[in-house]
Protein backbone atom coordinates (compact mmCIF):
# COMPACT_ATOMS: atom_id res chain seq x y z
CA UNK A 1 0.00 0.00 0.00
CA UNK A 2 1.17 3.28 -1.02
CA UNK A 3 0.84 6.11 1.46
CA UNK A 4 0.62 9.62 -0.11
CA UNK A 5 0.20 12.54 2.60
CA UNK A 6 -1.06 16.33 2.09
CA UNK A 7 -0.95 18.69 4.67
CA UNK A 8 -3.37 17.98 7.55
CA UNK A 9 -5.88 15.57 5.53
CA UNK A 10 -4.13 11.85 4.79
CA UNK A 11 -4.61 10.61 1.53
CA UNK A 12 -3.97 6.38 1.33
CA UNK A 13 -4.20 5.56 -2.07
CA UNK A 14 -3.21 1.72 -3.32
CA UNK A 15 -1.03 1.07 -5.78
CA UNK A 16 -3.53 0.08 -8.24
CA UNK A 17 -5.43 3.63 -7.50
CA UNK A 18 -1.80 5.19 -8.73
CA UNK A 19 -1.56 3.43 -11.81
CA UNK A 20 -4.89 4.16 -12.52
CA UNK A 21 -4.35 8.13 -12.44
CA UNK A 22 -1.09 7.63 -13.92
CA UNK A 23 -3.56 5.92 -16.97
CA UNK A 24 -6.06 8.44 -16.61
CA UNK A 25 -3.14 11.08 -17.36
CA UNK A 26 -1.45 9.38 -20.26
CA UNK A 27 -4.77 8.82 -22.02
CA UNK A 28 -5.99 12.47 -20.96
CA UNK A 29 -2.40 13.82 -22.90
CA UNK A 30 -2.85 11.77 -26.13
CA UNK A 31 -6.53 13.71 -25.88
CA UNK A 32 -5.33 16.82 -25.12
CA UNK A 33 -2.31 17.00 -28.08
CA UNK A 34 -4.74 14.77 -30.71
CA UNK A 35 -6.19 18.23 -31.85
CA UNK A 36 -3.53 20.17 -32.26
CA UNK A 37 -1.11 17.77 -33.76
CA UNK A 38 -3.63 17.55 -36.67
CA UNK A 39 -3.88 20.89 -36.90
CA UNK A 40 0.08 21.10 -36.82
CA UNK A 41 0.33 18.67 -39.34
CA UNK A 42 -1.41 20.83 -42.14
CA UNK A 43 1.71 22.77 -41.37
CA UNK A 44 4.43 20.08 -40.93
CA UNK A 45 4.75 20.81 -37.63
CA UNK A 46 5.06 18.91 -34.54
CA UNK A 47 4.82 19.02 -30.45
CA UNK A 48 8.35 20.91 -30.15
CA UNK A 49 6.50 23.82 -32.41
CA UNK A 50 4.10 24.11 -30.91
CA UNK A 51 5.70 24.62 -27.53
CA UNK A 52 8.10 27.14 -28.70
CA UNK A 53 4.86 28.99 -30.25
CA UNK A 54 2.91 28.86 -27.35
CA UNK A 55 5.60 30.09 -25.15
CA UNK A 56 6.41 33.19 -27.11
CA UNK A 57 2.82 34.20 -27.39
CA UNK A 58 2.43 33.91 -23.93
CA UNK A 59 5.66 35.89 -23.16
CA UNK A 60 6.20 38.38 -26.17
CA UNK A 61 9.66 39.52 -26.11
CA UNK A 62 10.78 36.59 -24.17
CA UNK A 63 14.60 35.44 -24.95
CA UNK A 64 15.78 32.70 -26.12
CA UNK A 65 17.81 31.96 -23.28
CA UNK A 66 14.30 32.12 -21.18
CA UNK A 67 12.75 29.85 -23.75
CA UNK A 68 15.41 27.18 -23.29
CA UNK A 69 14.79 27.15 -19.41
CA UNK A 70 10.99 26.50 -19.93
CA UNK A 71 11.47 23.84 -22.24
CA UNK A 72 14.54 21.96 -20.71
CA UNK A 73 16.19 21.23 -24.53
CA UNK A 74 19.11 21.79 -25.74
CA UNK A 75 20.13 24.66 -27.70
CA UNK A 76 20.78 22.78 -31.13
CA UNK A 77 16.87 21.21 -30.71
CA UNK A 78 15.76 25.06 -29.98
CA UNK A 79 17.55 26.09 -32.60
CA UNK A 80 16.21 23.70 -35.62
CA UNK A 81 12.72 24.27 -34.38
CA UNK A 82 12.93 27.76 -34.06
CA UNK A 83 14.63 28.33 -37.47
CA UNK A 84 11.77 26.82 -39.44
CA UNK A 85 9.66 29.19 -37.40
CA UNK A 86 11.23 32.03 -38.34
CA UNK A 87 12.18 30.69 -41.90
CA UNK A 88 8.32 30.49 -42.89
CA UNK A 89 7.32 33.30 -41.02
CA UNK A 90 5.96 32.48 -37.80
CA UNK A 91 8.53 33.69 -35.50
CA UNK A 92 10.43 36.87 -35.56
CA UNK A 93 13.33 37.44 -33.52
CA UNK A 94 14.88 40.89 -32.72
CA UNK A 95 17.95 42.14 -30.59
CA UNK A 96 17.47 43.17 -27.04
CA UNK A 97 16.18 46.67 -26.72
CA UNK A 98 19.23 47.00 -23.29
CA UNK A 99 21.40 44.19 -24.35
CA UNK A 100 22.45 43.85 -27.73
CA UNK A 101 23.22 40.16 -27.56
CA UNK A 102 19.75 39.10 -26.34
CA UNK A 103 17.35 37.74 -29.51
CA UNK A 104 14.03 38.46 -28.08
CA UNK A 105 11.21 36.27 -29.82
CA UNK A 106 7.76 37.30 -31.23
CA UNK A 107 5.27 35.61 -33.04
CA UNK A 108 4.45 37.30 -36.39
CA UNK A 109 0.73 38.22 -37.57
CA UNK A 110 0.34 34.27 -38.91
CA UNK A 111 2.11 33.07 -35.90
CA UNK A 112 -0.64 34.52 -33.95
CA UNK A 113 -3.18 33.09 -36.04
CA UNK A 114 -1.53 29.70 -35.60
CA UNK A 115 -1.02 29.91 -31.70
CA UNK A 116 -4.52 30.69 -31.12
CA UNK A 117 -6.31 27.85 -33.72
CA UNK A 118 -4.14 25.64 -32.40
CA UNK A 119 -4.70 26.92 -28.61
CA UNK A 120 -8.46 26.80 -29.12
CA UNK A 121 -8.95 23.66 -29.23
CA UNK A 122 -7.15 22.89 -25.79
CA UNK A 123 -9.03 26.02 -24.29
CA UNK A 124 -12.30 24.13 -25.18
CA UNK A 125 -11.48 20.77 -24.34
CA UNK A 126 -9.66 21.99 -20.93
CA UNK A 127 -13.44 24.50 -20.78
CA UNK A 128 -15.67 21.74 -20.62
CA UNK A 129 -13.70 19.21 -18.66
CA UNK A 130 -13.63 21.72 -15.75
CA UNK A 131 -17.69 22.74 -16.27
CA UNK A 132 -18.61 18.90 -16.19
CA UNK A 133 -16.36 18.93 -12.88
CA UNK A 134 -17.03 21.65 -10.79
CA UNK A 135 -15.16 24.47 -8.74
CA UNK A 136 -13.62 22.52 -6.17
CA UNK A 137 -12.59 19.71 -8.58
CA UNK A 138 -10.80 22.25 -10.79
CA UNK A 139 -8.96 23.86 -7.50
CA UNK A 140 -7.81 20.35 -6.43
CA UNK A 141 -7.03 19.27 -10.31
CA UNK A 142 -4.76 22.62 -10.16
CA UNK A 143 -3.51 21.60 -6.61
CA UNK A 144 -2.49 17.92 -7.97
CA UNK A 145 -0.91 19.29 -11.35
CA UNK A 146 1.57 22.00 -9.17
CA UNK A 147 2.43 19.06 -6.58
CA UNK A 148 3.66 17.29 -10.19
CA UNK A 149 6.27 20.13 -10.78
CA UNK A 150 9.62 19.36 -8.79
CA UNK A 151 9.58 21.49 -5.60
CA UNK A 152 13.12 23.65 -6.99
CA UNK A 153 10.76 25.12 -10.13
CA UNK A 154 7.41 25.20 -8.58
CA UNK A 155 6.92 28.65 -6.95
CA UNK A 156 8.97 30.21 -10.32
CA UNK A 157 6.35 27.84 -12.63
CA UNK A 158 3.67 28.82 -10.40
CA UNK A 159 4.56 32.47 -10.39
CA UNK A 160 5.01 32.78 -14.50
CA UNK A 161 1.46 30.67 -15.12
CA UNK A 162 -0.52 32.65 -12.66
CA UNK A 163 0.68 35.95 -13.67
CA UNK A 164 -1.84 36.72 -16.20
Amino acid sequence: MTDVKSGNNPLFLREEELRQSIELLFFAYRDFTAGPDQILKDYKFGRAHHRVIHFIGRNEGMTVTELLDILRITKQSLNRVLSTLITRGFVEQRTGAEDRRQRCLFLTEEGQKLEQKVSRVQRDLVSRAFREAGGDAVAGYRKVLSGLIDDENRDTVLNKVLKA
